[in-house]
């Protein structure tokens, strides 16, 4: 079932329960999903890797506005950014925790043979595309960074 299908079909709950929070959330992934694929150039339809990169890209955009939210001292607005974050990352694969990052980049390092801090270019290559969906790549660049320093 395509991410789309998922999401109209969450739509529909949303509406039925009257969710205002999920109405959003769930508006603003069916607008990016049609942005992206009225986009000149793009195909019919999305491939997963392609839904996986929109649905973190938006919960990226939620978590940034919750933080600068909250640096101002506005917990009102923070709130309903959090509670959509959750909504949207609802749709996302189960995220990784820091101990299995870190241990599937030790793999990755091994494999590519990195052995100093020159080495991260190879390492972010390879980790970005294998761990993708999975976790934030933010956490990746530090958990690399930290592993061969």
């Amino acid at each position: 079932m395509s991410l789309q299908t998922k999401v109209m079909e969450a739509l529909k709950e949303a509406m039925k329960a009257k969710d205002t929070i999920a109405l959003e959330s769930l508006r603003a992934i069916k607008s990016a999903i049609l942005l992206a694929k009225t986009e000149a150039g793009a195909a019919e339809e999305l491939t997963e890797a392609d839904e996986l990169k929109l649905l973190q890209k938006l919960v990226k955009q939620r978590k940034d506005s919750a933080a600068l939210y909250t640096q101002q001292g506005r917990n009102d607005l923070a709130e309903p950014e959090l509670a959509q974050k959750a909504i949207i990352e609802k749709f996302l694969p189960a995220q990784l925790s820091e101990a299995e990052v870190e241990a599937t980049l030790k793999t990755i390092i091994a494999q590519v043979g990195a052995t100093t801090a020159k080495d991260m270019g190879k390492v972010m290559g390879v980790a970005t595309k294998q761990l993708a969906g999975k976790t934030d790549s933010k956490l990746i660049s530090e958990i690399v960074k930290k592993l061969l320093s």
